[in-house]
């Protein structure tokens, strides 16, 4: 039906006959000439009808946005002066000599030019296949097809098979909520639609086949935000034979193929690496934005005998923090911007944020600092605290006491958004690998500890004896590649032993007649000749979200839930026939 893309016309193609099918992004009548910006995948292109071809050009006169047409015309160039530079086919245009209108269209309930009013979320969904008309939503999901298509290019290119693994599977419960389906040929019995490929892929490894990946579906029955959906997709590897260094020098040059390729950008060689420790002393967080400046400073020692009880409570308890953050020039923040700041950490559960602004401690020393908890401070105190946060004047100085915990996630979250508020953000791209992250973490509720990761994760191998006696200090294998603040892929290499595997679950309190019942079929498989082996998951809708500059996972994905795990499209999910039900077994029984 066509000959060329809108889009693809350039110099080349003047007195070229060409026919294009696409949208009508706007029509404009100048004078008894009517212009259309014909539009498809490729781009847009203008298209002028004259009144010499009556018919055609009363066929134009009808037109209006969105109507599908079909054109034939003949390129030429634009009059000198009106060239368009903002477009890509901006010198030229195409005189039409033939009009079909293939389907007409109501009146969009959105705008889908760029002079569109910024339209709710709800709506954009609601009438998604509009929204996915939008130049902008095109691009973002042509730029994740090639996204997809150079990192398969490089694992086929280093011997890896794309192997596909069940959907429908046995529920482990291990970390988030299951989705569950009813079997109609088992009454009473579930699958459950997988959290991620993981026991599939080591499975693989079991199987002999070294080198595995998948651009893997995945689901999870969890509370949802800008990066979360209850199904999203990640690309998933799994090797054998390789030490975590191989594995993290491989991804390292598959990352750094993709920004080469995609936006032309060159990411550090070798990636930077902290510690679980480090990342967290400095920055309150194990996936630091690299961007920010600003850093965490512990005074602990410092403050340990002050008769403020805000700090040398926390001091004193081994599992407190007190921790300054510098802000350079924060002097000049007013009273309203401190106390939404404090607002701001109170949502992670700090009870206040001390602060000492500090405006003329090179003239006057003590009397030159303001703050309401300087009487509590004695000098050598004061004097720590300016000396190792390297305060100046017109700098603020913002304290965190409390549980670590708290401490790390308030000051942490401070510390970007400072960082975006007074504008101290780098340019481009921060990637860093986080490693030697704890095994174990305790539950807040139960006391019992949890795989920080997930419990086939292997701990370090000079650290096994740390499982029974001391769980908090074992370190796992695990690592965490990080970009911009933003978790893009993590992974472990994992336990191939049944012994160990064995322990891990008791320590987790997952008794052996439990751990038969979830994964048998992984220990057994484990008996007969496991290799060492370990993998990495990469979020591609969050990797994709940060490459074209999205807020938001549900602007790279075609057909997005909403932050309550719904679909205003199709108005997942929905009530179903009770003759479904009676065939599953099932009766719905609504909670009071």
């Amino acid at each position: 039906m066509r000959s060329h893309y809108c889009g693809q016309l350039r110099g080349e193609q003047v007195d070229q006959e060409v026919v294009l099918c696409g949208w009508v992004h706007r029509r404009r009548d100048h004078g008894g000439v009517i212009f259309v910006d014909l539009r498809d995948r490729e781009g847009l292109v203008q298209v002028v009808f004259d009144p010499d071809r009556a018919e055609v050009f009363a066929t134009a006169e009808q037109v209006r946005s969105e109507y599908v047409l079909r054109v034939v015309g003949r390129v030429r160039r634009r009059p000198a002066g009106t060239e368009n530079e903002d477009l890509a086919t901006g010198e030229v245009e195409v005189l039409g000599t033939e009009l079909t209108v293939l389907n007409a269209a109501e009146t969009p309930p959105m705008q889908l030019d760029e002079h569109g009013v910024e339209v709710s979320e709800e709506l954009r969904l609601r009438y998604r296949y509009l929204d996915l008309r939008r130049p902008e939503m095109q691009q973002r999901l042509r730029l994740r097809s090639r996204v997809t298509q150079v990192l398969r290019g490089f694992l086929d290119g280093h011997g890896f098979l794309d192997i596909e693994t069940p959907i429908l599977t046995k529920s482990t419960p291990e970390g988030a909520r299951d989705y569950l389906v009813p079997s109609r040929v088992h009454p009473g019995e579930f699958y459950a639609l997988p959290q991620s490929p993981q026991l599939f892929k080591q499975l693989l490894m079991m199987s002999g086949l070294d080198r595995y990946y998948q651009v893997a579906r995945c689901f999870r029955d969890e509370d949802l935000r800008a990066d979360r959906q209850p199904e999203f997709t990640q690309l998933d590897i799994e090797v054998s034979f390789m030490t975590e260094d191989e594995l993290m020098g491989l991804m390292e040059e598959m990352m750094r193929a993709l920004f080469r390729a995609i936006l032309d950008v060159e990411l550090p060689d070798p990636l930077p690496r902290l510690t679980y420790a480090e990342a967290m002393r400095r920055y309150g967080s194990d996936r630091p934005d690299l961007r920010v400046p600003l850093e965490l400073v512990d005074i602990a020692d410092l403050v340990r005998d002050v008769d403020f009880k805000v700090f040398a409570g926390p001091a004193q308890d081994p599992e407190g923090r007190v921790a300054a953050l510098r802000l350079p020039r924060g002097g000049e923040l007013t009273r309203k911007e401190i106390d939404d700041y404090t607002k701001l950490v109170g949502i992670y559960g700090a009870k206040g944020l001390a602060y000492i602004k500090v405006n003329d401690w090179a003239g006057k020393g003590r009397d030159g600092l303001q703050s309401p908890i300087l009487k509590f401070l004695p000098d050598a105190a004061v004097e720590g605290i300016m000396a190792r946060t390297g305060a100046v004047d017109g700098d603020l100085i913002f304290f965190g006491a409390d549980q670590a915990s708290v401490v790390n996630e308030a000051l942490g979250a401070l510390r970007v958004k400072l960082g975006q508020d007074r504008g101290l953000m780098a340019e481009g791209w921060h990637p860093l690998w986080v490693v030697d992250f704890p095994m174990f973490e305790r539950d807040a509720q139960t006391g019992r500890w949890m795989a920080l990761h997930h419990p086939f994760t292997a701990p370090k191998e000079d650290q096994l004896g740390l499982l029974e006696e001391a769980p908090g200090a074992c370190q796992s294998r695990a690592y965490d590649l990080v970009l911009n603040g933003t978790e893009i892929g993590g992974g472990s290499i994992r336990i191939h032993r049944e012994a160990v595997q064995r322990r891990i679950f008791r320590l987790l309190n997952i008794s052996d007649e439990q751990a038969e019942d979830r994964f048998g079929f992984l220990l057994k498989a484990l008996k007969y000749g496991c290799p060492p082996h370990g993998g990495i998951a990469f979020g591609l809708d969050r990797l994709v979200m940060l490459m074209t500059g999205a807020s938001s996972i549900r602007d790279v994905m075609a057909f997005p839930k909403t932050q309550s795990a719904a679909c205003p499209l199709t108005s997942a999910p929905s009530p179903v026939d009770p003759v479904q039900l009676n065939e599953l077994s099932l009766r719905v029984k609504l909670r009071a």
